[in-house]
């Protein structure tokens, strides 16, 4: 006769509550979550400490992992089970549906994002709302943002730099094209899909660009990219946008913003007052075409900084051509000696064997 001890009514408890079978993004692992948490909730993952979440249904979307929050909303990643395909959803937050200037805000990025067809933009497939929850359905970009590959290798090595330069400038081209300017560009908005592609992102600072943007009220930018003129209350043109793509890759190829300081008020005045150090300056690898082209494009005037995206794409193209012949003339292995031609006798004479002069 065995005896079975009896199971406490702790375990019992747990051994009955429903269990839910997630995959954990960070470790790959799947795991399983408490089957009673709400959509969206998050809980912690046993294996690999990343996020765990609830998934959720929105419409024919599966919601299965939380990708960023911000001010307007937060973006998942989801599952298209109609197109079997992977997306990025970005839910906007409730709170702001009874706010009328930010509902205008989520809908004038779902609008400007629709109009723009380019390779570096990321493409937005659909905008919805499902009872009072509004929805944006984008291209999904997962191998991380450009300010993660800065912390990951402190400095971005200067070919790279000068592809998403040459990328992102031709990205904000078309925007302008559509009459619109991004106004919040930095390395976080700067992602990078699969293929290593680089995706401009966050449009929900847009703006038309016909008359320039009136500063009496507020400044919008990130203060370690903001261009002079917004900080001066002048109108905002594209080249404020320029001036904040150059400030991304002064950050990328150095490892540091253009101008640091204790205080956020300190970098402002930077912006203003403070003489560009040249990249090269701080990294003396960094080849001058490069350098030149950025502290060009984030001159403190507007009017001294290239006055076409085309001029600044050209630039920064020229500078790559340049890098790259540099890069492959190093590579060459280095030429033989010439060597001195020997008269034929000599050649073939015996060793110890001199021709006497006649």
């Amino acid at each position: 006769m065995c005896y079975v001890a009896p199971v406490s009514s702790e375990v019992e408890e747990t051994q009955s509550k429903p269990l839910k079978l997630v995959n954990c993004v960070s470790c790959g692992a799947n795991a399983f979550i408490p089957g009673e948490l709400r959509p969206l909730e998050i809980a912690s993952c046993s294996k690999g400490g990343g996020e765990l979440m609830m998934p959720m249904m929105l419409e024919h979307f599966e919601l299965n992992s939380r990708i960023a929050a911000g001010g307007m909303g937060t973006v998942y990643r989801a599952t298209d089970s109609v197109l079997k395909r992977d997306v990025a959803i970005k839910l906007m937050q409730p709170e702001l549906v009874e706010d009328e200037e930010g509902l205008e805000g989520f809908y004038a990025e779902a609008r400007a994002m629709a109009k723009l067809n380019h390779t570096n933009i990321i493409h937005v497939y659909q905008f919805g709302q499902l009872k009072n929850q509004l929805y944006l359905v984008m291209e999904l970009a997962l191998a991380g943002s450009l300010d993660q590959l800065i912390d990951q290798h402190r400095a971005v090595s200067e070919l790279q730099v000068l592809d998403v330069g040459i990328k992102i400038a031709s990205a904000l081209d078309a925007a302008l094209k559509h009459k619109l300017l991004h106004r919040d560009i930095k390395p976080g908005n700067i992602l990078f899909n699969a293929d290593n592609e680089p995706k401009l992102v966050d449009f929900g600072l847009v703006c038309k660009s016909e008359a320039g943007v009136d500063y009496s009220e507020q400044i919008w930018g990130t203060p370690y990219y903001i261009a002079p003129e917004k900080l001066r209350r002048e109108p905002e043109t594209f080249l404020a946008d320029m001036y904040s793509l150059a400030g991304t890759l002064y950050h990328s190829i150095t490892g540091h913003t253009p101008f640091e300081a204790p205080a956020i008020d300190d970098v402002v005045l930077a912006h203003l007052n403070t003489p560009l150090t040249p990249p090269h300056k701080w990294v003396s690898s960094i080849t001058s075409p490069t350098s030149d082209a950025i502290v060009r494009a984030m001159e403190k005037k507007p009017a001294k900084r290239y006055q076409s995206y085309d001029e600044f794409i050209m630039a920064l193209t020229a500078a790559r051509s340049q890098l790259l012949r540099s890069q492959a003339a190093s590579s060459l292995p280095s030429k033989p000696r010439p060597v001195k031609p020997v008269a034929a006798e000599e050649a073939t004479a015996p060793r110890g064997w001199f021709r006497r002069k006649k």
